[in-house]
């Protein structure tokens, strides 16, 4: 008798699906809204408390601006969210994403914060969260709250696995994850990694592509948007999504629709602001030249798609149209999965690039030699809007 999980697997392999496309929503919500100086910090807008023009919202496929009184609308066409540019100058108080839902006022709060002439900030990332790896969790905390940074950066692999496991064991590391996240002293942005990506490897999770959290949606519907921007010191930060996907299969790609929000994004900035890039899969890396060709584990080197031909898999493959829509304002790309630290300046006919990989969190060290990795985080500190190169510090004395 043929066993009924192995029909289930052959049904799923069977079954092509490229499904990211899909997860846009199908009808656009109109979503209105305002941004406020909050002045007492209360969250509440009172009497007194002012509008602010000029401050974006997005719902990751169009970029509006509020208007004088501070108010805005968009038909949310993206995701399902709409968020807030944190605009220079502010902190915004609160979950700077809300769900896109029609028929209520949406109200973004910031509080004055003023000029900043230097400041640093933290990058961590694959903390790849799980009850055996909350104390490697608590320990980055530990390091945040010595160094007192402005923010930390997390950029992906947040949680132990969602590709291939049911969504009961996603939902435990995800809660774990949020329930850490809340304990951090300083604001924490993070981008999804691979392993967010819930579900698509249906062979082994057992998960339908109809399922309502397949794919990202698990991780919007926790985490809020994706891709996103804040500004701070004078300084554009953009929170990518570099973890595409196609059937079963993830890859290093930024989808057109990210691409064209990037550049509405950026078009908006006022001239001389830098951006720094944070995301999961990196631009740039020489990782894989290090740990050699791949082709038997479930993440080989090389990816096949359908009509294209091969690619590397663990590296951005259109980073030259990425680069292209920032140009000179990109100061530097920080990136993560590769669970190392590794710093390249890339030198071009037009100007020189910086790729920054910070190690994993959930990693020890690994290793002999040379060409051992350690776990860490890197600081970076930033005077007169010039991000340093950043400073490595290993999670084990």
């Amino acid at each position: 008798m043929i066993n009924r999980n192995l029909l289930l697997i052959l049904g799923v392999i069977a079954t092509r699906v490229y499904a990211q496309p899909a997860e846009r929503v199908t009808t656009a919500t109109r979503v209105s809204g305002v941004v406020f100086v909050d002045h007492n910090g209360n969250g509440t807008r009172d009497a007194g408390e002012p509008g602010l023009a000029g401050v974006a919202v997005s719902d990751q496929a169009t970029v509006t601006v509020t208007d004088s009184a501070g108010r805005f609308s968009i038909d949310a066409a993206g995701y399902g969210v709409v968020f807030v540019t944190q605009p220079n100058g502010y902190v915004v108080r609160g979950p700077f994403w809300r769900k896109a839902e029609a028929g209520r006022d949406v109200v973004f709060p910031v509080s004055l914060l003023g000029a900043v002439a230097g400041f640093s900030f933290v990058h961590a990332s694959d903390t790849h969260i799980s009850p055996e790896s909350v104390p490697r969790v608590q320990r980055l905390k530990a390091l945040v709250d010595s160094l007192r940074p402005a923010f930390l950066l997390i950029s992906g692999d947040l949680v132990r696995d969602a590709l291939r496991t049911p969504e009961s064991e996603a939902r435990g590391y995800y809660d774990l994850l949020l329930r850490e996240l809340q304990t951090f002293s300083v604001p924490v942005y993070t981008v999804p990694g691979n392993h967010e990506i819930f579900g698509i490897e249906r062979h082994r999770s057992l998960v339908s592509p109809s399922h309502p959290l397949y794919g990202k949606r698990f991780y919007r519907s926790l985490l809020g948007p994706n891709y996103y921007s804040f500004q701070y010191g004078g300084v554009q930060f953009m929170g990518l999504d570099t973890v595409d996907y196609e059937d079963l299969w993830y890859y290093g790609h930024v989808d057109s629709l990210q691409l064209a929000w990037i550049t509405r994004d950026v078009a908006r900035l006022p001239a001389g602001m830098p951006v720094v890039t944070f995301n999961h899969i990196p631009m740039v890396s020489a990782a894989q030249s290090i740990d050699g060709y791949d082709e038997e584990s479930v993440a080989p080197t090389v990816i096949r798609l359908r009509g294209r031909p091969p690619a590397f898999r663990h590296t951005v493959q259109n980073t030259a149209e990425v680069l292209g829509i920032l140009g000179d304002r990109l100061e530097i790309a920080l990136g993560g999965h590769m669970h190392r630290r590794e710093f390249l300046r890339y030198a071009t006919a037009t100007g020189s690039y910086r790729f920054s990989q910070t190690a994993a969190i959930v990693g020890p060290v690994r290793g002999q030699g040379r060409l051992g990795i350690r776990s860490g985080i890197t600081l970076y500190r930033v005077s007169n809007r010039q991000v340093d190169d950043g400073t490595f510090i290993p999670l084990e004395r």
